[in-house]
């Protein structure tokens, strides 16, 4: 059994949660960084929290063009929160995959318990059609995908502990956006976020290894 490791949570803009570019380097302002600060200085793929997250209070547009709002849709149930988007060539992609592969192996009872959502961080190319397409050819269609106003997301995406900045161009037209790259575990018991897991340390084992625990409203 894993032994819980504590994280400093601090109301401040100055955050110490590592933001990185998916594609070229971009930059980003106090502004764009998490109102929560998590003390996420030492790699792990998991950290229980010794404060828990509120969901974000967030109503976005699912891939089918729907209205989503997220803490009604999702009360009562696991829900994992990942901000990213489509372009990405290499966390985004890496994340979903992992989880993907962990939920698939669960009973289809403890499936229906579940929701990943995946909120884009650009929200300008991630139409709800393009979610779509991207979720279900990757072999996600049980995923959520939303999308929206910028800065809604950012502002709901802060006060979880994720920074994010707007999607940028350089010479030579490639576009990256920049995001905090942790996928945060809410409880089915208390709807509050628990665990966190960074996305390139957490794998398929750590994601199938707290699965039933977390169905169960335990942390790891």
């Amino acid at each position: 059994m894993r032994k819980p490791t504590v994280l400093t949570l601090a109301l401040t803009a100055v955050a110490a949660l590592t933001l990185s570019a998916c594609g070229s380097g971009a930059s980003t302002s106090d502004e764009d960084k998490p109102l929560v600060s998590v003390d996420a200085t030492a790699p792990a793929a998991m950290r229980v929290l010794d404060q828990p997250f509120a969901k974000p209070d967030l109503v976005l547009t699912d891939t089918d063009g729907k209205e989503f709002d997220l803490r009604k849709e999702t009360e009562g149930r696991l829900t994992y929160l990942y901000f990213g988007y489509t372009h990405c060539p290499d966390a985004c992609p890496l994340t979903v995959s992992n989880f993907a592969l962990a939920y698939k192996d669960l009973p289809k009872a403890d499936r229906d318990k579940v929701r990943f959502v995946f909120v884009t961080t650009d929200p300008e190319r991630d139409t709800p059609a393009e979610l779509g397409k991207w979720l279900s050819s990757a072999g996600h269609a049980d995923f959520v995908g939303l999308t929206g106003d910028f800065e809604t997301v950012q502002a709901a995406a802060r006060t979880v502990g994720v920074g994010m900045a707007p999607a940028t161009k350089d010479a030579e037209g490639t576009v990256s956006a920049t995001h905090g790259k942790t996928a945060l575990a809410f409880s089915p018991t208390d709807d509050m976020g628990h665990v966190l897991y960074h996305g390139e340390e957490a794998t398929e084992d750590d994601y199938a290894k707290d699965l039933p625990k977390l169905l169960q409203g335990k942390t790891p």
